[in-house]
């Protein structure tokens, strides 16, 4: 795909459902925490979830849900870009992932599941070495109020970095 093209696929992507991302992830059912996909490029994205206020969330422990659950959601939105790129270029998505390690991560709230509004999940791409790549992320509370969404409308809830190294796809199997 040339850069136009590129930039057309992410502008497409923004908008999309839970079941869109749900079809691109390896997390499913109640376990897939994103409800939407609201800004997409090939640098990173911006994606919505209200999961966290759902009492049956498979990641609340003794009814809480504390912000270190927020990792999970970054993670999965990590898992969420690297099917776009792949996708973007015609090629397979990854078989899965793995979140080989996260630092200087700051928590600014003690439990999302006290966050009345949505969580804004936002991914930024810093690095790529082959199947590896460095992340950075922050989960911000919406600003209900705010005319545009952006990541940084609302209360910062928890930032930090990863290194997420993807599974090349599955070649298909020959009878």
């Amino acid at each position: 795909m040339n850069t136009d093209s590129t930039g057309r696929f992410f502008r497409s992507a923004a908008g999309q459902g839970h079941s869109w991302i749900a079809a691109r992830v390896p997390h499913q059912g109640r376990m897939c925490l994103l409800d939407s996909l609201l800004q997409a490029s090939e640098n990173g994205l911006l994606c919505a979830a209200g999961s966290h206020r759902d009492p049956g969330n498979p990641l609340r422990q003794q009814g809480r849900l504390g912000a270190a659950c927020g990792i999970e959601y970054a993670g999965q939105a990590m898992a969420l870009h690297g099917a776009l790129l792949a996708e973007a270029q015609g090629h397979a998505a990854p078989a899965g992932g793995m979140l080989v390690s996260v630092r200087a991560v700051t928590f600014h709230a003690a439990r999302l599941d006290g966050v009345a509004a949505r969580l804004l999940v936002s991914v930024l791409s810093d690095a790529v070495s082959g199947p590896t790549r460095l992340y950075r992320f922050t989960l911000h509370a919406e600003n209900i109020h705010a005319g545009n969404i952006h990541a940084e409308s609302g209360p910062l809830l928890l930032q930090g970095r990863a290194v997420v190294q993807l599974t090349p796809p599955r070649a298909p199997s020959v009878p």
